[in-house]
């Protein structure tokens, strides 16, 4: 580093200090302060071009040695991301230099001053907005260097843009902002807790939210009437594209509504929010469909419905042919296809890896298929289809010479899994998908779902969420009775929730619910999940309470803000929205968390941990609680299955069965 650059006095108060995008040809002439880092230099003999950054944008800095040779000299030790501050003259430049592609493009500062803030390292990672040839897992090692790359500065930007048209819209709507707690009592519903120990109640625990969804119920009996909370929300869960361990959600409750007003509400709320902060229209009165229909059409309850191909039921087509293989999964389970335009281009080697890639990843038993041409249809199981049958399956899917029509049969969860898989891959890979948004309300879910491992119900969003008015007698005279017969079994897996799920582009990015307000119904539902009154007690006591002293009928809802920003910047992940996120593993690689403690800390909170190799970073935690006296666990138990992620994908256990990754 330069001597001189070292040694040099402040030049300016930071008050004068003009950002560098503010700046445009109407500043001709004007005396002008710039800070930021240095981006790229030119040396062009004599004269020294410096691109300067901020978080607005870029603006040209030239040293001039006809104007100072000692500036000049100065500014010749700069190297890329030095941070300096200059001052200077805003000029124009000539018409012949002006970069359309900037906004600063028509001018540029001579400088007449220089300070050297902070000398900077080379960057391990390029920074250059178009270069992304750095590792994820380099670039979240230096993310404090990532983030000041233009894509990862405008995620951040647009974010805020994002959140604050929603605050904006819910302010001017009538809703108070409201904090809940972030060290709760563990309540599970869902995916599991990350627990916090308790220092001043020994072998005890704090759990932190999953989402605030019992406090956002008692401030509805607390008269609050209109809530939001920017929430951040924890699930200790395997992590996707689309999840990570902590998230943040917008969390949504009235009193006094029904499912249509939170519906209309909330279809408003985020067309006003992606205009102002994206730019992109989506349609204030999305489409409606019903669970069954989505299951039934497009073989998830996420579908996406920007183009057009949809499951074809074939459970009465089966017997007209003499395929023994079709005959028993319409029989035994269902019996479905997916009519894929174009999709005779498919060669043997693209039909043979998607085979493989069902069987692994969706225990698919294999993928039937046949061929449409000119000539009819080309298969190694034509031969098993009589001229009748191959007929009645033209009209059925409206194939067309150049399409495929693909098979599954077998459980209906394997079959909507299978399909719905295969028909996104092939919409990607044959062009079908356009450039737009399109939205919808998924509704009338099942309130419950039947668990194959223990035959017991189990809530498809969660436990509090109320049937629709004309099947809640259902609920509570199967309650009352000594045994769920199978008939009255079939009957519960009928009742419909009163939920609605937002989908945009196949993602869901909200989900809500009508709330059980009568403490009744809601023991009633408790018992018909096995939850006994005494555990319901423990868990939820102080929400069984809240509800005997006067509770509203009320309803909320909540939306995931990344995954409407990772749609919204047509991002690959939810990682390049957010500011510091986890990898797929849970680990923060700037950081080094997950961490681990001394013993000393360890003994403070009465634990101490069973994993083997104890003091590395990976080191597990306790498993199994602590050695405090009289531990007793977390004083809960663990409900494995129910749900409670609004506007995060679930993890609605259930339901997530039939879904596509």
């Amino acid at each position: 580093m330069s001597s001189d650059v070292a040694k040099m006095a402040p030049l300016q108060a930071f008050s004068e200090r003009s950002e560098c995008n503010s700046l445009g040809a109407a500043d001709n002439q004007r005396d002008v302060l710039v800070c930021g880092w240095v981006y790229r230099y030119r040396d062009q003999g004599g004269v020294l071009f410096v691109d300067l950054r901020d978080r607005s944008g870029v603006v040209q800095v030239v040293f001039d040695l006809a104007i100072d040779a000692d500036l000049l000299k100065r500014a010749d030790a700069l190297r890329a991301e030095d941070v300096i501050s200059v001052r200077g003259k805003v000029r124009l430049r000539d018409k012949n230099a002006i970069n359309p592609k900037l906004k600063t493009g028509e001018i540029e500062i001579l400088a007449t001053g220089l300070e050297l803030l902070s000398k900077a390292k080379p960057s391990p990672i390029p920074l250059d907005e178009h270069d992304d040839e750095a590792s994820e897992e380099l670039r979240l090692e230096y993310r404090f260097l990532d983030l000041r790359r233009k894509p990862m500065q405008e995620a951040l930007r647009v974010r805020h843009e994002f959140i604050r048209s929603v605050r904006n819209f819910l302010d001017d709507n009538g809703f108070w902002e409201i904090e809940t707690p972030i060290l709760n009592k563990s309540t599970p519903e869902g995916a599991r807790d990350f627990l916090v120990p308790s220092r001043l109640n020994a072998g005890e625990f704090y759990a932190l939210p999953q989402s605030p969804q019992i406090f956002k119920q008692l401030l509805m009996v607390a008269g609050s009437e209109r809530y939001y909370q920017i929430a951040r929300c924890f699930r200790d869960e395997d992590l996707r594209r689309d999840r990570q361990p902590e998230f943040t959600q917008i969390d949504i409750e009235l009193s006094f509504v029904d499912k249509e007003m939170i519906m209309r509400l909330n279809q408003k709320m985020i067309a006003h929010a992606c205009k102002a902060a994206f730019g992109i229209e989506i349609d204030p009165e999305p489409q409606r469909i019903t669970y069954r229909d989505a299951m039934e059409l497009y073989g998830n309850d996420k579908p996406d419905v920007r183009f057009d191909m949809k499951l074809v039921e074939l459970g009465d087509w089966a017997p007209m042919t003499e395929f023994k293989v079709f005959k028993g999964a319409a029989e035994t389970g269902r019996l479905k296809a997916l009519c894929v335009p174009g999709g005779a281009s498919l060669s043997r080697k693209d039909i043979d890896d998607l085979t493989q890639w069902v069987m692994q990843d969706f225990k698919a038993k294999g993928l039937a298929w046949v061929k449409v041409t000119e000539n009819g249809l080309e298969s190694l199981i034509t031969k098993f289809l009589p001229d009748a049958a191959q007929k009645a399956l033209l009209e059925r899917t409206n194939a067309k010479a150049g399409d495929i029509i693909f098979f599954a049969g077998d459980r209906a969860d394997i079959v909507f899994a299978t399909l719905s898989a295969l028909r996104l891959r092939l919409a990607e890979k044959l062009g079908m998908i356009p450039d737009v948004y399109k939205a919808l309300w998924v509704v009338d879910f099942p309130l419950f779902d039947h668990d194959h491992e223990t035959n017991a119900l189990i809530s498809v969003h969660h436990p509090f969420t109320a049937a629709v008015p004309e099947d809640a007698r259902i609920v509570l005279e199967a309650a009352q009775a000594e045994t769920i017969s199978p008939e009255m079994h079939k009957q519960l897996l009928g009742v419909r929730s009163n939920a609605y799920d937002f989908v945009l582009n196949g993602v869901e990015i909200g989900g809500g619910s009508i709330r059980i307000h009568d403490s009744k119904m809601q023991q009633a539902i408790f018992r018909l999940l096995r939850i006994t009154d005494e555990e319901a007690q423990n868990r939820f006591g102080f929400l069984l309470k809240g509800l005997e002293f006067g509770a509203p009928p009320h309803g909320g809802i909540a939306f995931g803000v990344d995954r409407v920003l990772m749609l919204g910047l047509k991002r690959f992940s939810i990682r390049d929205v957010m500011a510091f996120p986890k990898t797929q593993k849970g680990t923060c690689l700037m950081s080094g968390a997950p961490s681990s403690v001394d013993d000393k800390q360890l003994r403070e909170l009465y634990l101490k941990s069973t994993a083997q190799g104890h003091g590395g970073p990976k080191a597990a935690r306790a498993k199994d609680g602590g050695s405090g006296e009289g531990h007793g666990g977390p004083k809960a138990a663990r409900a494995k299955d129910g749900g409670s992620g609004e506007g995060h994908g679930g993890p609605k256990a259930a339901a997530e069965k039939n879904k596509t990754p």
